[in-house]
Order: structure tokens, then C-alpha cells, then sequence
């Protein structure tokens, strides 16, 4: 039989169960996640974006929204993102933000791919002809990464129902619009001063994503601000040619440690994994393989310097090829793919620097006389003994010695040692000393 106390409390969990299903749905607070993407294009940012758009999928967000800033970046991991923003079932918005910001080249791309394009007053989009990574692309390679490119940008744009016209000049032509013309020519949908401002202005539109049609709830979603992992920022910073170019350098200097004193083992070790991640590096960028070997080479000279007795002359052919090697390593014409000058030029003189101290140092301690034997004494001062005329004996380092000197000296006068022959010193007078202070042999 059901007692009083069990009735009322299936009666409070139906009451509950009934509010939860027929409660309107803006009750609840929507979430749309926002990330942020500065800089270039790279296997880090490709990363960061598609794992906030599948943790978007998992939070059951409103919509995912990117806010854009960038001077393009590299095919491979442009084309990983769009493929993802395509399959996304959770609404995108790239937001290029703030003033001042532009989606350009490969950030053309994803905004065109975008479920709503928006862009802050200031802005700009387009120039998205692809470049060569490497050396200039012979007409033909050139003519078909253009028509590849200005197909996927034309696919993208119709997909999305924006003006595939201009989006195929942007990559033949390297068209660019500012955020007024944009929204003119039909490229974006909106043009929004803050996110506030964009989340309100999407509130309701419908969107169609992998799933099916979505109905936007932005106006008073909670803003969730997703950061980059651990991970994804390493990938990110040692994406940066410049960054690479210091690895490289640091390994190298490392492994160059670790050969001149064997044993040291820390030099070695972290030599290693800084040359470990800079050829990681290297996969995305277009590395020149004869700068790598010039710098290799400057390495191996610097090396042998220090083995071998070349009067400085290792140490200049490898500074020469330490610095030809640096300006060869990358080279892109686009600006965000190649080494910084000063960076080349701050590596190269300290480079230089270092070892022309080490190789001065080496020429200094090979003029420099013996510590040991006989040839150790040349140079040293002795006090007379006996009378040298021409012949006699003098007193060096605790040690009574024959010698002789040609000008002849007098007892308790200081002689310099101007060579040995034999068991016997050539002298030559420098001064008497006082008679009120002994001399250092005299003390010893």
C-alpha cells in the first residue's frame, strides 16, 4: 500500500518532470564559446580551432565564434580548419575584430567558409593568391595552384551563398575590400563594432549547418572565452620562422658545447631537442637545404678551430658561412614565412663575436711561453749569486744556477733570463736592488 509520504513525493518529482518539458526554451541561459586567433595560419592555430569547434559540439553551444586577425598562412592547415567548419553541426562565426584586423589570404578563406561572416568597422579581407613557399613556382606550377586555389574558393563561397565572383578575384586577382564593401559586394553578412553588437544583430537568424537548419539564440547567450592549450601555443611559437631559426642555432650550440668538452652531457641533451623541434619546424616552412648545410658547415669549422691550429683562419671561413647559410635558410615572398633581418643580423654578430674571442684566445695562448720545462724560465728574474764575469752563479726559484752574462753582474743585482743552453743561463743585467728590501727570490 502507498503511504502519504511516497505519494507526495511522486507527486513533487511529476511536478518537476512536467516543468523541465514544457518550461520555453529561453529560460535556460544559451552559451556561445569565443576563441581568439592572431598571427599566422599554422599547424598550432589549425589545432586550436579544431578542437574549440568540436569542444563547442560538446558543451552544446549556441554557436562558435572566431575572432579573426591574420596575414594569411599555410594551405595545409587552412584547408584542415575549413574541412572541419564544413562538417561543424554547431553554427560559426568568424568575426574579423578588432579595427584595424584583416582576414587575409588563408583568413579570407575561412571567413568566406564561415555560417555568418562579420567584420568590425576598420577592417579588411581578401588578397588570397597563393604564394610559393619556396623559390618562385615556374609559370606552369603557378597557373595550376592559382585555378586549384580559385576553385575552392569559389566552391566555399557558393556553398555559403556569398558573391563567388568577387571570391575567385580575390584569389586571381588579389582583390581586397574593406568591411563596407564587403557587405556591399556580398562577401559578409554583417558589420558589427563589438561582439556585444554581433550577438545581438544574429539573434534568430537561421543557419544551416551539418546537422540541418539552426535558429540562432545569441542576444543574452553567456559568453564563454576558450584559451589555447599547452600544446597548441608550442606548436604556434615554434611555427615562426624566426623562432625556428633560433632553435636551429641553440641546437647547433648545444651539440658544438657538447663536442668541445665531452662529458658535459646538459649541452648535448638540450642541443638535441632544441634541433629536435626546429626540424619539426622546418616540415611547414620552406627551408632552403643549402643554407642548412652552410650552417652546418660554419659548425664543423668552428669545431675543427678548436682542434686544430688555423690561426683564425677555420673561424673566418666558418663566420662567412655561418652568415651566407643564415640568408639562405628560408626564403618566401611572403613576409610572415621569412627569418627577421635583425635576427639573422643579432645571431651572426654574436656568433661571430664568440668565436673570434675564442680563436684570439687560442693565438694569445700559443704565443704565450711553456708552464713547464726549461723554456718556463725564459723571461724570469734571478739575483747574482756569485760574481758572472763572465760567468758565475744566480739564485731562481730556490735553485742555484750556473750562468753567464756577457756585460758581466755583480752579487745581489737583478738579471733576467734571456735563454737556457743546457744546465747553464744566459743573463742580462736589469738593475741593482735596494739594500733595504730583499728581493722576492731573496724571501723565498
Amino acid at each position: 500500500m502507498v503511504t502519504f509520504p511516497q505519494l507526495r513525493s511522486l507527486l513533487v518529482l511529476g511536478v518537476a518532470l512536467f516543468l523541465s518539458v514544457s518550461a520555453p526554451q529561453d529560460v535556460w541561459a544559451a552559451r556561445v564559446n569565443v576563441i581568439r586567433v592572431d598571427g599566422v595560419i599554422s599547424p598550432g592555430t589549425s589545432g586550436y580551432i579544431v578542437s574549440a569547434i568540436k569542444q563547442a559540439e560538446k558543451d552544446g553551444a549556441e554557436a562558435l565564434v572566431i575572432e579573426l586577425d591574420t596575414p594569411g598562412g599555410f594551405d595545409t592547415s587552412m584547408r584542415d580548419i575549413i574541412k572541419e567548419m564544413l562538417a561543424s553541426p554547431v553554427p560559426i562565426i568568424v568575426y574579423v575584430s578588432p579595427s584595424g584586423a584583416r582576414a587575409a589570404s588563408a583568413g579570407a578563406f575561412i571567413t568566406i567558409a564561415a555560417h555568418i561572416a562579420a567584420m568590425a568597422p576598420g577592417t579588411n579581407i581578401g588578397a588570397a593568391t597563393p604564394v610559393a613557399l619556396g623559390d618562385e613556382m615556374g609559370k606552369a606550377m603557378e597557373r595550376m595552384a592559382v585555378n586549384d586555389a580559385a576553385a575552392y574558393m569559389r566552391t566555399i563561397a557558393e556553398r555559403r551563398g556569398r558573391n563567388a565572383k568577387w571570391a575567385e578575384e580575390a584569389v586571381r586577382k588579389a582583390s581586397s575590400a574593406t568591411e563596407k564593401e564587403a557587405l556591399q559586394l556580398g562577401i559578409i553578412d554583417l558589420v558589427a563594432p563589438k561582439l556585444e553588437d554581433l550577438l545581438k544583430t544574429v539573434d534568430g537568424r537561421k543557419v544551416e549547418t551539418a546537422k540541418g537548419e539552426v535558429v540562432l539564440h545569441t542576444k543574452d547567450a553567456t559568453v564563454e572565452r576558450g584559451e589555447m592549450n599547452f600544446r597548441d601555443q608550442i606548436l604556434k611559437i615554434i611555427s615562426d620562422p624566426t623562432i625556428a631559426y633560433i632553435l636551429l642555432l641553440l641546437g647547433l650550440a648545444g651539440l658544438y658545447f657538447e663536442l668541445s668538452n665531452p662529458g658535459s652531457l646538459l649541452p648535448g641533451i638540450l642541443g638535441a631537442i632544441f634541433l629536435i623541434l626546429a626540424f619539426w619546424a622546418f616540415q611547414t616552412l620552406p627551408i632552403n637545404y643549402a643554407g642548412l648545410l652552410l650552417i652546418g658547415l660554419a659548425v664543423l669549422l668552428f669545431i675543427l678551430e678548436v682542434k686544430v691550429a688555423s690561426h683564425g683562419l677555420l673561424t673566418l671561413g666558418g663566420i662567412a658561412s655561418f652568415i651566407l647559410g643564415s640568408l639562405l635558410l628560408v626564403q618566401s615572398p611572403a613576409p610572415f614565412l621569412r627569418i627577421s633581418l635583425g635576427a639573422i643580423v643579432g645571431a651572426s654578430a654574436a656568433t661571430a663575436g664568440f668565436f673570434i674571442l675564442v680563436a684570439g684566445l687560442g693565438l694569445k695562448a700559443q704565443k704565450r711561453p711553456s708552464p713547464i720545462g726549461w723554456e718556463s724560465l725564459v723571461g724570469e728574474t734571478a739575483v747574482v749569486r756569485t760574481k758572472v764575469s763572465p760567468e758565475g752563479q744566480v739564485f731562481l726559484k730556490g735553485e742555484r744556477w750556473n750562468a753567464y752574462c756577457e756585460e758581466g753582474a755583480e752579487p745581489g743585482e737583478l738579471v733576467k733570463v734571456v735563454a737556457v743552453e743546457g744546465l747553464k743561463l744566459k743573463v742580462a743585467r736589469l738593475q741593482k736592488p735596494s739594500l733595504s728590501e730583499p728581493t722576492s727570490a731573496e724571501r723565498a
